[in-house]
């Protein structure tokens, strides 16, 4: 049994190294991009305007989270535009 893990290792491994760089994840090439730092900044305004809400607000706005938010982000992008 310890022999079939150190082999399934090592296939993996060779499987591994044999992929070309592109296919290999890197945590170093994942720079933000633009949209994607957009996006994060709706979801920033959108979560601090959600916090600010109060219980009733909240109900009257839609009742979850995921509602609210996808109201707020095509008014945000509508102010933009």
């Amino acid at each position: 049994m310890p022999n079939r893990l150190l082999l399934a290792a090592v296939a993996v491994a060779l499987l591994a190294s044999a992929l070309p760089a592109s296919a290999q994840p890197s945590a170093a090439t994942a720079e933000p991009t633009v949209k994607g730092l957009a996006a994060r900044e709706r979801q920033k305004a959108c979560g601090a305007e959600w916090r600010a809400l109060s219980a009733a607000e909240k109900a009257a706005q839609g009742p979850k989270w995921p509602q609210y938010f996808s109201k707020c982000v095509k008014r945000l992008k509508e102010q933009k535009a």
